[in-house]
């Protein structure tokens, strides 16, 4: 049985966690292949809302969940979600932690943040919890990794190894207060004791259920413009995104994924710094973000918003070898009587261009080029299938699909995991 890869088509925030929940339901195991606690997910089901920020989303289900070796997880941040689960009735008894994982140390958000600082009007706008030091430890071979807490002796002698170098940082060229060894060691002893049973070979844990025949569903933290090499460089994650990254971050060959289901909203958000052509001016900005509850579900920030972007959406199906895209967070243009969609980018020669730009600086200089839609003025609370759309509704989606020749396998309409339509229905999607 091949893995089915589901991932963000564009900055993130695009209801990645509400698409694997759903698909999780009939499937056997979900697998988060990067990123770290900086990617939340928010998961609305049988009224209650949870917030989910390092373990996959199936876990809501019950279903087996793999964190691989692409993550990297914050120690304490893990637990506490463990807790948070555990103390609401969801075992986590069937979640496995890649020995080959990072582990987010002090050290790193204490960088992370000071870094930032130290930026100033440049800075990238980080969620300031670690990420891009842990990833870049990884990279200069530094890094304690999540098979490190089973050894208390190894464990003991990276910390002091690696505190040694980071506090000289901290104190010389950060100008913060150094971290306290002992204090530090026995704090990561103690998350030790209970991260423990967590951790194991999960490659093989994935392969394994590949071989018999189990449904795997194979999960990205954020979107594809964040892609280290491919996304809007500098302003993107610490870890790539995209679907190819996948078989590397949970330890699988590529020949194991036939399917990539996209996640795209119907408009557009961004957090955090960094050019975005088709971001609303006026007051249909916090028109977008009031109905679409644009507040990212780790940061609490302001999501920016704009009109969808055709032109990245079709750079994001290209890269990922998308075969199906899930439309979300259709509900919320029902407010608007007209709606622009960007098909094109203008650069400031006055080309005009279809394609993503090749070059950062033709990006940040990009001007939309709109086709407008008619817009539907309908709320869709109570339509049972897509072809039960308004019209103007449904010719949004057609159009999207015409552009994108892809066709839309999911459409969301409201927040709850119930609020969904599908072409062929959940269990034929997760299980083709």
């Amino acid at each position: 049985m091949p893995a089915t890869v589901i991932l963000g088509a564009q900055w993130g925030d695009e209801g990645k966690g509400k698409i694997v929940d759903l698909l999780a339901q009939h499937s056997d195991l979900v697998c988060r292949y990067q990123g770290g606690p900086n990617a939340g997910h928010t998961i609305i089901a049988d009224g209650e809302t949870y917030k989910i920020r390092q373990i996959p989303s199936g876990v809501i289900t019950g279903t087996t969940c793999v964190i691989g070796a692409g993550c990297v997880i914050d120690p304490q941040v893990f637990l506490a979600e463990v807790d948070e689960l555990e103390g609401r009735g969801i075992s986590t008894a069937d979640v496995h932690v890649s020995g080959e994982a990072h582990l987010i140390m002090p050290w790193h958000v204490a960088i992370d943040g000071a870094s930032e600082r130290r930026l100033g009007k440049l800075q990238i706008g980080t969620t300031r919890r670690g990420i891009g030091p842990c990833y870049a430890d990884k990279a200069m071979r530094l890094g304690i990794r999540a098979q490190d807490l089973l050894d208390p002796k190894i464990l003991r002698q990276k910390i002091e190894v690696a505190l040694a170098e980071k506090n000289l940082w901290l104190e010389r060229v950060y100008g913060v207060e150094p971290l306290e060894l002992e204090e530090l060691a026995g704090r990561l002893e103690g998350y030790a004791q209970r991260i423990r049973p967590y951790i194991g070979d999960t490659s093989l844990i994935v392969d394994r259920a590949l071989r018999d025949g189990q449904t795997v569903l194979l999960e990205g933290g954020q979107g594809t413009l964040l892609d280290l090499d491919h996304g809007t460089y500098p302003f993107v994650t610490s870890s790539s995104t995209v679907a190819a990254n996948a078989a590397t971050g949970v330890g699988i060959g590529p020949n194991r994924i036939d399917r990539v289901i996209g996640v795209a909203k119907a408009y557009v958000t961004r957090v955090g710094e960094g050019p975005f052509p088709t971001e609303i001016e006026g007051p249909d900005q916090e028109r977008v973000q009031r109905l679409g509850g644009e507040l990212g579900t780790v940061t609490g920030r302001v999501r920016r918003c704009g009109w969808l972007d055709l032109v990245a959406l079709r750079y994001a199906v290209r890269l990922n070898g998308i075969t199906a895209l899930a439309l979300t967070k259709l509900d919320v243009l029902s407010d608007f009587a007209e709606v622009p969609v960007c098909t094109a980018y203008r650069l400031p020669d006055g080309e005009v261009i279809d394609e993503f730009p090749g070059h950062q600086s033709d990006f940040h200089h990009a001007r939309p080029v709109y086709e407008t839609l008619a817009g539907w003025r309908e709320p869709l609370d109570a339509v049972e299938g897509i072809d039960g759309l308004p019209a103007a509704a449904r010719a949004y989606v057609e159009f999207v699909e015409r552009e994108l020749e892809v066709e839309v396998c999911l459409v969301g309409t409201g927040a709850e995991r119930e609020r969904v339509l599908s072409v062929s229905g959940l269990e034929a999607l997760a299980r083709p």
